[in-house]
């Protein structure tokens, strides 16, 4: 068992590692490597929820490109995120930046739905308004009690 799953994960990496055209990479191992980092941080905006490293859109493939080239002219990793968050926004940041309108835009839920919560126990458990008993209960017509009667007695 343990050396079929070994099998299928090698398989899997050897699948990978092929789905990338060669003419592609950079020369220099290291910077191909650095490229490959960045990639698995860049978010494909055609698939929205995978990398451009996981990623076979056109776009994706063009994203790579682009890192390649900068990671080539020495722009550093920084500089290369920056770039792209520029020209695409902070979407195209798989874990984007902290920042006042991330803040909002992950406390908004849970602040309306606490906010609805609040007017909802509010409204439930208003108390009488100062000064005013609260209104009793109607007392049932005599209409009401003999069919209430005929029905308890059966």
């Amino acid at each position: 068992m343990r050396l079929a799953r070994g099998l299928a994960a090698l398989a899997a990496v050897f699948c990978l590692a092929a789905a990338a055209d060669p003419r592609d990479r950079l020369a220099d191992p290291a910077q191909e490597a650095r490229a490959r980092a960045l990639f698995e941080q860049i978010r494909c905006v055609v698939c929205q929820n995978e990398s451009i490293d996981d990623s076979e859109a056109d776009l994706a493939r063009d994203l790579r490109q682009t890192v390649r080239a900068q990671v080539a002219a020495g722009r550093s990793n920084a500089e290369i995120r920056r770039f792209l968050v520029q020209r695409y926004g902070e979407f195209i940041l798989l874990r984007p930046r902290f920042s006042a309108a991330n803040a909002v835009a992950w406390l908004a839920p849970f602040v309306i739905v606490t906010a609805g919560v609040a007017v909802l126990l509010a409204r439930t458990r208003r108390p009488a308004p100062p000064g005013e008993a609260p209104a009793p209960e109607a007392a049932l017509t005599p209409e009401e009690e003999s069919r209430l009667a005929r029905l308890r007695d059966g």
